[in-house]
């Protein structure tokens, strides 16, 4: 053996000796096994914070949620205290967002019975404040109190011809009242229902599609009306129709502007469902509109649904406004 070797086997031996004199010997083996665990802990640590983090806090997050959701409100409920649990709110029909008009603040209702009889007899008590309206050659009827509101069929006319399905003035229930409204059709001129059937022509129980001019349902019911918010009830609990009789006849009020706003955009110059009508005669290549009851048969091949709907709101198509629509469109 070299002297080379002889010595590192010395020092060998000397330095295990010295080892096991100090008593290091248990932790130079142990040293590394302690160290991985450490080790090892050390890297899993964030992990483990990591991964409570993320489940803890959408358990919270969760919990806000749910108890926000499931919160009332009672803020909605105190604006029309009248309407709690009667009808619900915002509920809106496919017409009502097709109407495309402002719904006006619902009044409350009477709080007594003495309350409703005034209102009632509010309804009959009006006595007429203008004059009769004037028609010029074209068919239009002119208000001098308001000359925007140009109809060209008189109250008379649509009921005479047919039309709301000959139901417009049956017994009517009122939800919003509490009561039921009937034989106030009674009110109208003798001459405007003389020789119709009353029973069909204005108070059926049932709606019936054939007593309309052109033979199809259209439109809502008075229920679904009051339900959406279009019903003054300290003017016309029947609605639109009712005061449109009663604008007629000469009565004014606060809610003339409201309605006569709601007949320009469905009818009137520029209304929508005016539009519509006139775009399909145009569509149909008729350029023609004689006598109206000649052109019924005619009038119904051009959206029947639309045409009573027009003659449910006082306008039908005239030989000038289809003679326009054609030249430029409006």
């Amino acid at each position: 053996m070299s002297t080379y070797e002889a010595r590192r086997l010395e020092n060998i031996k000397r330095n295990e000796g010295l080892v096991k004199d100090l008593g290091l010997q248990g932790e130079l083996v142990s040293q590394p096994k302690k160290g991985l665990p450490s080790h090892r802990v050390t890297s899993r640590e964030p992990a483990s914070k990591r991964r409570k983090l993320q489940s803890s806090q959408p358990t919270r997050a969760s919990a806000r949620i749910a108890n926000a959701s499931t919160r009332p409100s009672y803020t909605e409920d105190k604006e029309e205290p009248s309407l709690i649990g009667r009808q619900p709110r915002r509920k809106t029909s496919s017409l009502q967002q097709q109407a495309t008009e402002p719904t006006p603040q619902k009044s409350p209702g009477p709080r007594s019975d003495q309350d409703l009889e005034a209102l009632k007899a509010g309804w009959s008590s009006w006595t007429p404040s203008a004059p009769p309206p004037t028609r010029d050659d074209e068919g239009n009827y002119h208000f001098d109190s308001h000359p925007m509101f140009t109809p060209n069929k008189s109250p008379e006319a649509i009921i005479r011809e047919g039309s709301f399905g000959g139901s417009y003035w049956r017994p009517l229930y009122s939800r919003h009242l509490r009561t039921t409204i009937s034989d106030d059709w009674r009110e109208l001129p003798e001459s405007w229902t003389d020789g119709l059937s009353v029973e069909r022509y204005l108070t059926s129980d049932t709606y019936d599609p054939e007593v309309n001019k052109y033979g199809v349902a259209c439109g809502q019911s008075i229920e679904e009306w009051e339900a959406a918010g279009w019903i003054a009830h300290e003017y016309d609990v029947r609605g639109w129709f009712q005061w449109y009789c009663r604008f007629w006849l000469g009565r004014r009020c606060e809610d003339d502007e409201r309605q006569i706003s709601r007949w320009r955009k469905c009818v009137g110059e520029t209304g929508r469902w005016r539009r519509i009508l006139l775009k399909k005669y145009v569509q149909n290549g008729i350029r023609t509109v004689t006598d109206e009851d000649d052109e019924v048969d005619e009038k119904r091949d051009v959206s029947p649904v639309v045409h009573q709907t027009c003659h449910h709101w006082a306008w039908e198509v005239r030989q000038e406004a289809l003679d326009q629509f054609w030249s430029n469109g409006t």
